[in-house]
């Protein structure tokens, strides 16, 4: 069942944004954007060119919006992308132990279960650069679930995931949804099928 980020309680809420807006130069990606996320899961649901990930770096505070506000209590807030190149020479070992480092609340038995669920045990030696894409978003995942950040926003979960790997990340969402103090935050195009009668509110940036 969809719940709209509006009917949370404000006292739940982690984050609220205010008339949103994002523009390019010569190309507005949205405007007059409000929403508020609470505790379980969310989607930003649009298609290409929509703004999804650009959404989730400005929630990240990795860049500023073009219009609007955003108020957010939750700290610190976990947005990982592990396919940058610029992690490309790191260790995926390192990699993780790194984020372990950041997010003081890390679970350390959840990242190795997730590590053997995924089959990521294999690659931990590896650079980054050698794993495939798939892989890297393994990686991610790990380190989005272990990090037990309160705000957690992942772009695109289930792009080159392979099957089993697939349902274990269906798993983890079914999870989230039903968390009653953190949130997840999810972008993808449409609502995974996976998730379909799954407890979740809804960003719709539109098509």
């Amino acid at each position: 069942m969809d719940r709209t980020a509006a009917t949370t309680r404000p006292a739940d809420m982690l984050l609220q944004a205010h008339d949103l807006g994002f523009a390019h130069p010569g190309h507005t990606l949205f405007a007059g954007l409000s929403f508020a996320i609470g505790p379980g899961l969310t989607l930003l649901r649009g298609g290409d060119g929509r703004g999804k990930t650009t959404l989730l770096r400005l929630i990240a505070r990795e860049i500023a919006p073009s219009a609007g506000r955003i108020e957010c209590d939750a700290a610190p807030v976990f947005f990982e992308t592990p396919a940058d190149p610029a992690h490309d020479d790191v260790l995926v070992r390192d990699w993780l132990a790194a984020r372990q480092q950041r997010f003081g609340g890390w679970r350390a038995d959840l990242a190795a279960g997730l590590i053997e669920d995924f089959g990521l045990a294999e690659h931990l030696a590896k650079p980054m650069y050698m794993l495939s894409t798939g892989s890297r978003r393994k990686a991610g995942l790990v380190a989005a679930a272990a990090s037990c950040a309160p705000l957690t926003l992942v772009d695109m979960p289930y792009a080159a995931l392979d099957a089993p790997s697939s349902r274990r990340v269906t798993r983890l969402l079914a999870d989230a949804s039903a968390h009653a103090t953190r949130a997840w935050v999810i972008a993808d195009h449409e609502r995974p099928a996976a998730l379909v009668g799954l407890r979740l509110a809804v960003v719709d940036l539109g098509d």
